[in-house]
């Protein structure tokens, strides 16, 4: 059984009136309450005379604001406004970029926990995990500060005499990032953040589903630009549907684009920008394995997996999807796993104690009951869930309920292996050695995240080898989700920055002739 917590008070999908808890939670972050419509565009003015865009409660259906998105002009309008905006940053000393960032960062965490609960509200991950979300962002500008201070080029030595070769970082321009909904301030704040320290402007376009987060993220950011006496345009936002996203990435204004989502729309995104020579930075789907030895310790790996794959209602990137499970401990961990999810406390997840808040939208529930029907049709063995509830109280949001399958075979093959499903669903394998599931772990299209669980240095030493994970992410005795801003996101995220700005390679000459390299004789 698993345990409702706590009854969610709220208003109907499509009511006008706000509950209680939506007020203040908007009210807190000068977001008006009383407005027919919100402005969701921004280059140093409010704006937005576009298609509407409603923001919905998915806990309770109920209808949060509705947001004018930008038209083609007001497009247009804002993205020169980048531009210019960069013009003025580019020349500020990187130091100074890093004490405008350390008052964002000021800002940012005095306003963190209803921040945090604004995500909550939004998007629907539980309270600690909102507030996590913008501890990121304060985190990766705490990091960007100091790296302000240390974005250095190399001095390259010269064949010629006389001669010195300067590798030197500059900014780039005016960088797009395109977010998800499932983390609505923290993917924009690993890229703004690194993005104005290295001198570039931004240009952001949020999920359609998640505005108002992205507005209260404007807000304060704007304040401190403000106040500093830089252009808002800095930190642009546009909000909207495809047609937006889609001026951002074939823009030959716009030379980086940063874009989270999935990876049929990365796949254009990626051709498109490329088609143009641009640059990108693709953060897609995380099919992600945890691997269980027999000599693991299972006090610990019993409540990672269980957060690996149910944290954010199986809406992380990084969420546990796959558990492979030596054949030898299989039975025992998997009854301790089932006692632990009938404990689960699902309900408000703006509740302290809830565990399991609801999927983001109506369609998400859809794309769950899909892939559970597929697990049955295919002769799996459910454990758990499979289903989404029955509870009055949870009626009106995106509740399903957590489930563990046993599919027939461990083919990776298999699309029930292959395709990552974003809901918390947890299909489980049985191997006999750890090459096989190292096998499986890597057959799969995706490669974000993996772990291992064991106390052998061997198997340590193999997993994280090149026999071992072709993840991004290698974890050893440590969940496949909540990573750390400091280290590798799927890539290389100690010189991040790097893809931030454009390398001169410049060559000086100090002597008094001129020769040429590799020896060339032009004289006539």
């Amino acid at each position: 059984m698993i345990l409702l917590r706590h009854p969610i008070c709220g208003t109907l999908r499509g009511a006008r009136s706000l509950s209680t808890r939506a007020s203040a939670i908007l009210s807190s972050l000068d977001i008006p309450v009383g407005a027919a419509e919100l402005p969701g565009v921004y280059d140093g003015q409010w704006s937005g005379s576009g298609e509407v865009l409603e923001s919905v409660c998915p806990a309770t259906g109920e209808v949060l604001a509705r947001v004018r998105s930008a038209t083609p002009d007001e497009l247009h309008e804002a993205l020169g406004k980048s531009k210019e905006a960069y013009l003025h940053l580019r020349t500020v000393p990187a130091p100074k970029r890093g004490e405008l960032l350390r008052q964002i960062r000021e800002a940012l965490s005095a306003k963190r926990d209803v921040l945090g609960a604004l995500v909550t509200l939004e998007m629907g991950k539980i309270k600690t995990e909102g507030i996590g979300e913008v501890q990121e962002f304060v985190d990766i500008c705490d990091y960007a500060v100091g790296l302000s201070r240390m974005m250095n080029g190399r001095v390259v030595a010269s064949e010629r005499p006389g001669h010195t070769i300067l590798e030197v970082p500059n900014p780039i321009g005016v960088v797009g990032v395109l977010t998800a909904f499932n983390f609505p301030v923290a993917v924009y704040g690993w890229n703004f953040a690194l993005s104005v320290a290295a001198g570039n402007a931004n240009v952001w376009k949020p999920s359609p589903s998640t505005p108002l987060c992205s507005i209260a993220i404007t807000k304060i950011i704007a304040r401190v630009l403000e106040k500093n006496g830089l252009p808002g345009a800095v930190s642009t936002l546009i909000t909207g549907g495809k047609n937006v996203g889609e001026a951002i990435v074939e823009s030959r204004d716009i030379p980086l684009v940063s874009f989270t989502g999935s990876e049929a729309v990365g796949r254009v995104v990626g051709k498109a920008v490329q088609s143009r020579f641009g640059k990108s930075i693709l953060e897609l789907g995380g099919n992600n394995a945890s691997i269980i030895m027999p000599d693991a310790d299972m006090q610990l790996a019993v409540p990672a997996v269980f957060f690996g794959a149910i944290g954010t209602a199986g809406q992380r990137c990084t969420s546990t999807r796959r558990l492979y499970l030596h054949r030898a401990i299989a039975p025992k961990f998997l009854d301790t796993l089932q006692k632990l999810y009938a404990t689960i406390n699902v309900g408000d997840p703006l509740v302290d104690g809830t565990l399991l808040g609801p999927l983001h939208t109506r369609a998400a529930v859809g794309i769950y009951s899909d892939a559970v029907q597929r697990l049955r049709q295919s002769g799996a063995e459910i454990l758990t869930g499979g289903k989404t509830y029955d509870h009055a109280a949870l009626s009106q949001g995106n509740f399903v309920q957590p489930t563990i399958s046993v599919p027939k075979t461990a083919d990776p093959a298999d699309k029930i292996w292959s395709t990552e499903t974003f809901a918390p669903i947890l299909n489980v394998g049985l191997f006999d050695e750890l090459e096989q599931a190292i096998e499986w772990n890597n057959a799969v299209p995706q490669g974000l995240s993996s772990s291992l669980w064991t106390r052998d240095i061997r198997n340590l030493g193999k997993w994280i080898g090149p026999e071992g994970s072709d993840a991004g992410i290698v974890n050893v005795n440590v969940g496949t989700s909540g990573a750390e801003i400091g280290a590798a996101f799927g890539g290389n995220k100690v010189y991040a920055w790097k893809q931030y700005v454009r390398w001169s390679a410049c060559t000086v000459n100090f002597s008094d002739a001129a020769p040429l390299a590799q020896g060339v004789d032009f004289s006539t």
